[in-house]
């Protein structure tokens, strides 16, 4: 199920229109199960389901099919990818919504091998922490992103001033004046940016312009903080491994005694020893340097 977690995450948001009911959803379907994750921009549901599952619904919506989960499910990745990846092609298959309570079915309708195929996905309200990991997270990091490439633009400009600055010194004119620009001013730009554009800017709307215009930037992101936490994964426990480096690598056996592995540590210790023993052989030699001092100064 790690692998369907991992995967929901990298992908990235679709917008849907099913009759009144404007949505952002994403999908990831493996051979083993499915997640699905919906949002309403009020709300957030989830569901995630394993073959078994698969393979239990499947015969109770559709007694006249027999086939494996892997065949449902892979027909089920054929039915939502027009959906989510390619809009302007929709697929054969009719959607529709339901709230039940604070649970979502997502209702779907196509054929399989001639037959009626129905399938119901069952999505209940998604946790805080899985809201914060596909959203909220992103979104900083998001923000971040684009706050630093307008700080890159910012010196990119000022750049570029100076080196029109040194033409202009140097003697050259512009040959059309309609191409004449102001220094930039980064304060003042933003001033002005906060007055007129940021109302029109800002605007969530149904969440269709976040859906077309920064999807590559949120794959990025998410791609990025799924290495970071996959570097966290082999190195350990973070707080496991910081300690560690603090206390040295004696403070690492206890968490591993049973292991054959734990014997690792152990195996600098002799490799230390030689660097002990070599240090006595070198105070000789220290000590005797001295002695020649001393008898020159007598002498």
């Amino acid at each position: 199920m790690e692998e369907l977690e991992q995967g929901l995450l990298m992908q990235p948001w679709a917008w849907l229109q099913l009759a009144e009911n404007s949505l952002l959803a994403k999908a990831y379907i493996t051979k083993q199960g499915y997640a699905l994750l919906i949002s309403d921009l009020q709300e957030v549901w989830h569901e995630q389901v394993d073959a078994s599952v698969v393979s239990q619904r499947a015969k109770e919506l559709n007694k006249r099919l027999t086939a494996p989960p892997e065949a449902f499910l892979c027909h089920l990745d054929d039915v939502l990818r027009p959906l989510l990846k390619d809009i302007g092609c929709p697929g054969k298959a009719t959607f529709s919504c339901d709230r039940v309570a604070e649970a979502l079915i997502l209702r779907v309708r196509s054929e399989l091998s001639g037959l009626p195929f129905y399938w119901n996905f069952h999505c209940i309200l998604a946790s805080p922490s899985l809201v914060s990991q596909h959203l909220i997270c992103p979104l900083m990091g998001m923000s971040l992103a684009l706050q630093c490439q307008v700080r890159e633009l910012a010196t990119l400009l000022h750049m570029k001033d100076l080196e029109i600055q040194d033409y202009q010194e140097s003697g050259a004119t512009l040959s059309r004046d309609r191409l004449k620009t102001e220094p930039f001013e980064e304060k003042s730009f933003l001033e002005q940016f906060m007055v007129e554009k940021l109302p029109e800017a800002c605007s969530v709307g149904d969440g269709k312009a976040f859906v077309t215009n920064l999807q590559n930037l949120y794959v990025a992101v998410t791609r990025q903080e799924g290495q970071v936490r996959q570097q966290h994964q082999d190195a350990g426990d973070p707080q496991t491994s910081s300690s560690a480096s603090l206390q040295g690598p004696d403070s690492q056996l206890p968490n591993q005694p049973e292991e054959p592995v734990s014997s690792a540590p152990s195996l600098p210790v002799p490799d230390r020893e030689p660097t002990d023993t070599s240090s006595p052989a070198k105070r000789p030699q220290l000590s005797k340097v001295k002695r020649k001092k001393l008898r020159g100064l007598f002498s």
